[in-house]
């Protein structure tokens, strides 16, 4: 099997969503601090980190979106772990605009679809946070009509964040679509090769979002 990591690395100071704080990584108990408690020559390190769901890779529950809707702690592993998937290449120097004739004609039922548009070469820049392909509307409610599992994309965000509204969120987790943003390295998994995908977080209870260590595999 070949494993391709889909996950940005989560380090100290690195912005994920521009307005939101970057994580502080740090120790809660050095190496040093710890030898007093342990024989000779032997050391822990605890670490400490300070940061917020939306931070690197993540994955989208549907209480992100809804107060009723399932959180961490409620989704099934099954949901997040070795999918069935299908990438679609929609490069964002060709349109930033993704709608349903994208998906139309591929057998995408039960399965991860991931989206490809090559945005995460401006990860770490200025250029990330603002004009990032998205999906419509129309798109997300055709993904539900197909019975996708989850929708992961390699953008800022699934949606167009231009204005206030964010219809795909609220369609995709309406209907337990979960939502995997901020994907990077699709370029690297060949085209017309079955493969799996996984992304499952952390089980917490009343919380929507977090990050995840997304990777494919090829069989």
């Amino acid at each position: 099997m070949k494993f391709i990591d889909l996950s940005h690395v989560i380090e100290e100071g690195v912005v994920t969503y521009k307005g939101l704080p970057a994580p502080v990584i740090c120790d809660f108990w050095t190496r040093e601090e710890s030898k007093q408690f342990y024989e000779e020559g032997t050391s822990f390190q605890i670490g400490k980190i300070e940061m917020v769901a939306n931070t690197g890779t993540y994955l989208d529950t549907p209480f992100h979106r809804y107060e009723a809707g399932k959180d961490l702690s409620e989704i099934l592993i099954e949901q997040t772990a070795m999918l069935e998937a299908v990438i679609i290449r929609v490069f964002y120097r060709q349109t930033l605009r993704i709608d349903k004739s994208y998906f139309e004609g591929l057998a995408l039922t039960n399965k991860a679809v991931l989206v490809n548009t090559n945005w995460d070469e401006n990860w770490k820049t200025d250029a990330y946070y603002t004009n990032n392909p998205f999906l419509t509307a129309e798109a997300a409610d055709y993904l539900v009509s197909q019975g996708v599992k989850l929708v992961g994309i390699d953008s800022h965000n699934i949606d167009d964040v231009a204005g206030k509204s964010r219809p795909v969120h609220s369609i995709l987790l309406k209907n337990e679509i979960l939502i995997v943003e901020h994907l990077c390295n699709l370029s690297s998994i060949p085209d017309n090769v079955p493969f799996k995908f996984s992304a499952t977080p952390p089980k917490i209870k009343g919380m929507g979002t977090f990050p995840v260590r997304a990777y494919a595999v090829i069989e």
